[in-house]
């Protein structure tokens, strides 16, 4: 009598325990990937805040990945008069680049900061997490408390955290709303030495040993440096005691 040639092949269940391990392997029907692009495309385009990739994929059809969704958004807004961003690991529509300068007025500009604050920001953005002694060391001057306050509500720098040192001096760093202004994705695209000597930034003559230091992550501590608690935000005067912002 012939074998029956119906029964399973081996081949076949191994098959299935890949794809149950590893479903992204499996195709995607493009009506749930075109789906996808459509549902991250209005949580991005409706919210007035960068939308983290994580809020993003918990909202996609299951199996499909958000990064891969958003990065062919990206490229299908490339040559549009608005861009899709990304800002560390979130994203955000914006106007193209070359094309800020037709919706810009003196009405939606920030003010423009003193060269005295532009100095502390580039030295919180370079050598962060910086203490404001250390601010003062690079500069070789007393840095205001205003102008530290300019930079805060800016909302272009933040607290970071304690150093652990005598005093327990407050350390500083940038926000993600200093990379979203000035079109960072990341602290790595921060301009280099040779970016700024070709700029005009840095004089021709600076000592051959000088380098451009790299920043610490956005929400990375360094070794030295302590969280900031409730209590610190109330010594700093942040927070009410009780723990009420003040206003």
């Amino acid at each position: 009598m012939a074998e029956d040639d119906t029964r399973p092949d081996e081949n076949d269940d191994e098959e299935a325990v890949v794809d149950a391990e590893y479903p992204s392997t499996r195709p995607v029907d493009p009506r749930v990937e075109e789906e996808a692009l459509r549902i991250a495309e209005a949580l991005v385009f409706a919210s007035a805040q960068p939308v983290s990739t994580r809020f993003i994929e918990e909202r996609l059809p299951r199996g499909i990945d958000a990064r891969t969704v958003l990065l062919r958004l990206k490229d299908d807004y490339a040559r549009r008069g608005v861009n899709l961003v990304q800002i560390e690991d979130s994203w955000a529509f914006r106007t193209a680049a070359d094309l800020s300068f037709v919706i810009r007025s003196d009405e939606t500009d920030i003010k423009k900061l003193s060269r005295a604050a532009l100095e502390v920001l580039a030295i919180i953005a370079y050598h962060q997490p910086v203490t404001r002694a250390e601010i003062e060391d690079v500069r070789g001057v007393t840095t205001s408390k205003g102008t530290l306050d300019v930079l805060m509500e800016a909302g272009w720098v933040r607290f970071r955290g304690r150093r652990r040192t005598p005093g327990r001096p407050v350390t500083l760093g940038t926000t993600r709303d200093f990379l979203d202004h000035f079109g960072l994705e990341e602290l790595r695209d921060l301009p280099g030495l040779e970016e700024l000597k070709g700029a005009g930034l840095l004089s021709g003559r600076i000592p051959a040993n000088f380098n451009i230091p790299m920043p610490q992550g956005e929400d990375e501590l360094g070794d030295d440096e302590d969280p900031i608690s409730q209590l610190d935000l109330e010594e700093l005067g942040l927070l009410t005691p009780g723990g009420e912002a003040e206003e």
